[in-house]
């Protein structure tokens, strides 16, 4: 019994000084796509795992356009995962750059079979995040080389210099 109340201290003083030593732990919002391929904007979730480690997951969709001057519609739904690692940037609180990478899933929907299917892509990523100092709201850019696996035939390249930028509620 005694074991289990100093394990259950020691736990509870990690959690209040990994979230005491983050800028902060949750943060929902809105994400827009630079170089949209798959997603021209999304929701977008990013919480801290230890003082400098985050997970970011986006889901998102590009609405039906027209490819290529064609009169065939194309729509994609996508879902990307990441890690991110953080690093403080002198003299501007709230401000840090991040390096990583991740995961994209994405399905395209169209009348025009070759544009159609499953995405599976590998990206790179950096950036910076930045955390107003008074209010709830966290803002970031980041830089995505991504190289897709596996894609349709027509509409999405084997490498793609993507980027994005988000605004996130923080809580």
């Amino acid at each position: 019994m005694k074991t289990k109340l100093v394990s259950l201290i020691l736990a509870m003083a990690f959690v209040a000084t990994v979230s005491a030593q983050s800028d902060y732990r949750n943060s929902v919002g809105l994400r827009l796509s630079v170089n949209p391929y798959y997603d021209t904007f999304g929701a977008t979730f990013k919480t801290f795992i230890s003082e400098s480690a985050a997970l970011q997951f986006d889901l998102g969709i590009k609405p039906s356009y027209r490819l290529g001057g064609y009169t065939y519609d194309v729509t994609r739904l996508s879902l990307a995962g990441a890690y991110q690692h953080h690093f403080p940037i002198a003299n501007v609180d709230g401000l840090k750059w991040f390096v990583g990478g991740g995961a994209v899933l994405a399905n395209s929907f169209s009348d025009y079979d070759p544009s159609k299917g499953f995405v599976l892509g590998l990206f790179a990523s950096g950036g910076a995040d930045y955390k107003l100092k008074n209010a709830p709201f966290a803002f970031s850019a980041e830089f995505r080389p991504t190289a897709h696996l596996v894609r349709p035939d027509i509409g999405i390249p084997s490498f793609v210099a993507n980027g994005g930028v988000t605004a996130r509620y923080v809580f």
